[in-house]
């Protein structure tokens, strides 16, 4: 088993993330999927996939930011891994190599937000020692 992680550039990598990501995201719909990364890009979105012998089994999508309240951060939008491929620490290795990237570029913190009943995505990131620190408030218009 080779596992590879890489910052995802061509419209294969990308596309190949597709199935990971709509676990996640189960609105997605695969023709819009690449043209919103595209445009995410351009705003400064990464997209970090985990590879298990060339198929994408976790992803990372995240954006440095500045901010008054916490200075310039790693704000990570997106953290999935496939339902088969759960348990076997590749969140983790994600999470590791997106705190590692956020020190090297001189990142004050990382953020995420999370969903209220995504329990199993808290213990991980407790076990980094992420901190509860504020409730997200959305309005839909």
């Amino acid at each position: 088993m080779t596992i590879s992680l890489l910052i995802a550039q061509t419209d294969k990598e990308i596309e190949g993330s597709f199935s990971v990501f709509k676990e996640l995201r189960p609105h997605l719909e695969p023709e819009l999927f690449l043209p919103q990364i595209r445009r995410q890009q351009a705003q400064g979105y990464q997209l970090l996939l985990l590879r298990e012998n060339d198929s994408v089994k976790s992803v990372a999508g995240f954006r440095m930011g500045e901010f008054l309240a916490w200075g310039k951060i790693v704000y990570i939008d997106d953290l999935a891994t496939l339902s088969s491929a759960r348990s076997k620490g590749y969140a983790d290795m994600l999470m590791d190599w997106v705190i590692n990237y956020a020190r090297e570029q001189g990142c004050k913190a990382v953020h995420l937000d999370t969903g209220y009943a995504r329990h199993d995505a808290h213990r991980l990131y407790l076990r980094k020692k992420m901190k509860l620190t504020s409730h997200h408030m959305s309005l839909e218009l």
